[in-house]
């Protein structure tokens, strides 16, 4: 991965993007790319990189340009079939001159213009500069692994991997929380693109274009998620059989982890939490990865998160050589605020930080890139959610049974307070709205609704912001028009993907956290071919019953210890709001949960948040707080950290140039005239 940005004059006439605000907007995603950085700029448009060097290290520096420099790119990100590509434009007439991929996708923009980005398998973010046609090109990956904000101010369009980059090329960006942005977090966890927190600040959406051209901006989607239409034939994948489909899983993914391992000219280690999903990815990718590899896995000083029973068995399996960090709650108080710099949005749950440090472990022993487990949940229906949907939807159709809502039991069996513990709670809070169980959305109602009821805290003005507008409404405004025709499960995965994946676990948990110290993360479960095919199984071979992930299990059997696959599910998690109330707890916690403090950021209201401050105290030593308050403790702390940091305090990027291409095409006409 790497760091890129920009700056485009909507009008010919205005002045040329300034080469120190490029070098600023570099600067500031430095942690993205410490191994070099480059600017190209001429009298429209200027772009910046910052480079992680993982692919044709020699001669792979950025902005690229074409042998007739005609067109400019800066790319973020891997594409995985870059060689296929490559014969395939060769065979066109292309000639290259580097090994990159990023001249892969220059060449495949030149010969297929938009189409290209449908072709390509791999995570990206990119920009490319067509001065003739005065054409500037966006692009960001299919389920938004690399991240792309951009910003419309003053007559120009600024872009970047994250928006301390933008914030940091012009003073005059205005800086404050959009009350949209906020609201949604507070329902759906995250916000959903191109929606941010912060006013003015965009986000292109997964698997979108956005162009400029003569001043007028067009954006559509190259790709969304695709399911199966309930019409009989297509639901079935035409008659295939659970053993067939449990070889195409497991012939699929080890291409998938193969191509993610070989197209790298570094090492490729690989995060193991003991779950089905990491261990999958870490016991394949040691086929591929020659004599040395390497696994990190997170322990934690709370039992009941800790996962190293399972992650040791499997590294002893693999023969990989093995490294842990172990995490205690003063830790995560320790690094928080630096993990909210690096999200750039609040978050509801303090789980980032542990792989902010697992992310710091792998770089301290010299790896730049590894592979995670992510998307399985969300491809072959791992999570809770699923399942609670498949029973409440069940218990639904016949509202009067209790034996059906008995099947609540069999959920969140690994949480200490789960909320199916107590039946008769249990069944109120579930059956709540039960009647809508063909609607769309329903599985996550609940979810929704819990996550809501933290705007109890807001203050009054941003209670009256958010009660003007439906984030929930919103959202499913948007669902494509064949999603009533898909399955329930399928619906509730679209959603999730939408959501869920994209905006917190692909974003806050995933690259945010790896970037945080310059790792690049790859995800074999989200190779396009693993999920075309992950979307076409019949539902009951992906959720069998209430068997979650049955076909990866299958798939898994032979390859994983039976420890392993036949172990309960148990989603990573770490301890929450208690970590921040310790004797020795870090003195930016009171000063950020100040009366002064959260009237400055306008958010919340302080008596409410001192009632929680309080109930949170009370709790030290008596065990964990309740979901909803463990929530709305990291939520309000979160906020306000990211007021300070990137709204009473503007990010700075660097000054120093640094550079390893420096084009200036502006500076050279200049001299000339």
């Amino acid at each position: 991965m790497c760091g890129i940005a920009g700056i485009l004059a909507l009008s010919a006439t205005a002045e040329p993007p300034s080469r120190e605000a490029l070098i600023r907007m570099a600067g500031a995603l430095a942690h993205r790319g410490p191994d070099e950085r480059g600017l190209y700029r001429d009298r429209r448009a200027g772009l910046a990189h910052a480079r992680l060097s993982v692919v044709d290290l020699r001669h792979g520096q950025q902005p690229l340009t074409d042998a007739d420099g005609l067109m400019w790119v800066v790319f973020n990100g891997e594409i995985f079939n870059y060689l296929e590509l490559r014969d395939s434009l060769i065979a066109l007439g292309h000639r290259f001159r580097t090994r990159s991929d990023t001249e892969v996708v220059l060449h495949a923009y030149q010969e297929w213009g938009q189409a290209a980005f449908e072709r390509m398998n791999g995570q990206w973010a990119l920009a490319i500069w067509d001065p003739v046609a005065g054409r500037l090109v966006l692009s960001r990956d299919r389920y938004g692994i690399c991240p792309l904000h951009f910003c419309e101010h003053g007559g120009r369009v600024f872009f970047a991997s994250e928006v301390k980059a933008i914030f940091a090329a012009e003073a005059a960006i205005p800086r404050a929380f959009d009350p949209a942005g906020i609201d949604q977090t507070f329902t759906m966890w995250t916000v959903v693109p191109p929606q941010s927190v912060f006013q003015g600040i965009r986000e292109l959406p997964p698997g979108h274009v956005r162009l400029y051209e003569n001043g007028v901006a067009r954006e559509y989607p190259f790709w969304q998620p695709r399911f199966p239409e309930i019409d009989g034939r297509e639901h079935d994948r035409s008659g295939g059989s659970l053993d067939d489909a449990v070889e195409e899983v497991r012939v699929a993914l080890e291409a998938a982890t193969a191509l993610r391992i070989v197209q790298a000219d570094v090492p490729v280690g690989c995060y193991l939490s003991g779950g089905l999903d990491s261990s999958l990815v870490a016991a394949l990718g040691r086929r591929f990865a020659g004599e040395r590899f390497q696994t990190f896995s997170l322990r934690f000083a709370d039992a009941e998160y800790d996962e190293t029973h399972f992650q040791r068995l499997v590294a002893a399996r693999t023969g990989s050589e093995h490294h842990e960090v172990v995490v205690s709650r003063s830790d995560i108080a320790s690094v928080f605020p630096e993990v909210i710099r690096h999200t750039e949005r609040p978050i509801l749950r303090t789980a980032p930080a542990p792989l902010f440090l697992l992310s710091r472990l792998v770089r301290e022993h010299g790896i730049k890139v590894v592979l995670t487990g992510e998307g399985a949940d969300e491809m072959f229906a791992g999570y809770d959610l699923f399942r609670e949907g498949k029973v409440r939807r069940f218990w639904g159709r016949q509202p009067a049974s209790t034996r059906r809502a008995r099947l609540l039991e069999r959920l969140y069996p690994y949480l200490s307070r789960s909320p199916v513990h107590q039946q008769a709670l249990a069944r109120q809070f579930f059956g709540r709205n039960i009647q809508a169980h063909t609607v769309a959305g329903f599985a996550h109602d609940t979810r929704w609704r819990t996550t809501s009821a933290i705007k109890r805290l807001f203050c009054p003005d941003m209670r009256a912001a958010s009660e003007r507008r439906d984030a929930v409404t919103e959202l499913l405004s948007t669902l494509p028009a064949e999603f009533p025709r898909w399955s329930p499960l399928a619906q509730d995965q679209y959603l999730e993907i939408r959501t869920l994946m994209s905006g917190y676990l692909l974003s806050s948990q995933g690259d945010r956290m790896l970037m945080a110290h310059s790792v690049e993360g790859r995800f074999p479960f989200l190779d396009d071919k693993v999920v075309a095919l992950a979307n076409a199984l019949p539902d009951a071979y992906k959720l069998r019953g209430l068997d979650e992930k049955h076909v990866l299990k299958r798939a898994a059997a032979p390859i994983l210890p039976p420890q392993v696959v036949a172990r309960k599910k148990q989603p990573y998690r770490a301890p929450n709001a208690l970590s921040f109330f310790a004797a020795d707890a870090p003195a930016y916690i009171r000063e950020a949960l100040s009366e002064t403090a959260l009237q400055a950021a306008g958010v919340f209201d302080p008596q409410s948040v001192a009632r929680l401050v309080g109930k949170c105290q009370a709790r030290v030593g008596e065990g964990d707080m309740s979901n909803s308050d463990n929530m709305a403790l990291v939520g309000v702390l979160s906020t306000q950290l990211l007021h300070q940091q990137f709204v009473a305090t503007r990010p700075a990027g660097a000054t120093r140039p640094d550079l390893g291409i420096d084009v200036d095409y502006e500076h050279r006409e200049r001299e000339v005239a």
